[in-house]
């Protein structure tokens, strides 16, 4: 449904009328990102992806090569991405002591990049890499140029598709070679939730703390299809907490929106930060 400036104007108003005077935790999607060049999973026009399972990449060296392969030279992109106007609006509530936090689903960083203090990364982090066997954590920097001076022959496509998760498609990896621990030389992972991984237990309860602790709930960028975000709106509709959420399409937890505004998280947000 479009919905006209005008309209999207007074629905702006109603739900920084639901949110006023209140503390406000802050739920974030992809769609949060799209703005920065990062593009979107599930939203409109997004295309149709089978990203790796943890299964996949555990079970085949060849996957772990595919993956790594592309999520090289994702990376240089994905790195490289700035802050909107969104993160920066949601970093300035946060600093006037509107937002208490924010919890988000993406793994760009980009929230703490824009100024934001309490976030809680559900899925992780990309800039971060761990190590399976023992647990050691690496910068992403330091592994991105072991990986350059193990594969010289690896070249940045002219024209790059990156996807949501950083990476992108990589045909050709049969002569690829992927870096191991230097510690115990056990497997490298990105500290990112693979489909298939649960959301570590006390990942979720940090969320779950913020949520608990506010008087309002606002969603931005999410549908909301991911278990971990329903439940935590499910907890604020317990608490008969006004919920607002800001996206594009129709997301899981419309029914329990007491405003759902069906427009883009950048202006949105600049709007709603202006009222509040």
């Amino acid at each position: 449904m479009t919905v006209t400036t005008s309209e999207a104007a007074v629905l702006v108003d109603q739900a920084a009328e639901a949110l006023a005077g209140r503390t406000i935790a802050v739920l974030t999607g992809a769609g949060v990102s799209t703005d920065s060049g990062i593009p979107d999973y599930r939203g409109v026009g997004a295309p149709q992806r089978t990203p790796m399972t943890i299964a996949q990449f555990l079970g085949s060296e060849r996957a772990r090569k595919r993956y790594w392969a592309g999520s090289h030279l994702g990376w240089a992109l994905f790195g490289a991405a700035q802050p909107n106007a969104g993160h920066f609006a949601l970093a300035d509530l946060e600093r006037r002591g509107v937002a208490s936090g924010v919890i988000t689903q993406n793994v760009d960083g980009l929230h703490l990049r824009a100024g934001s203090s309490v976030v809680v990364p559900l899925h992780g982090a990309m800039d971060r890499v761990l190590c399976l066997s023992c647990g050691q954590v690496f910068a992403r920097a330091d592994i991105a140029q072991r990986i350059d001076e193990l594969n010289p022959q690896l070249r940045q496509p002219d024209a790059v598709m990156l996807n949501p998760d950083g990476d992108v498609d990589v045909a050709d990896v049969d002569g690829f070679l992927v870096p191991a621990c230097t510690v115990c030389g056990g497997w490298l992972k990105p500290d990112v939730v693979f489909f298939g991984e649960f959301v570590p237990p006390d990942r979720f309860a940090e969320a779950r703390a913020l949520v608990h602790s506010a008087e309002a709930l606002l969603v931005a960028g999410s549908s909301l299809v991911v278990n971990t975000g329903i439940r935590l709106i499910e907890q604020a509709r317990r608490r008969k907490l006004p919920i607002v959420i800001v996206n594009r399409g129709a997301t899981k937890g419309d029914s329990s929106a007491a405003v759902k505004i069906d427009g883009g998280t950048t202006q949105t947000l600049t709007a709603l930060a202006e009222r509040l």
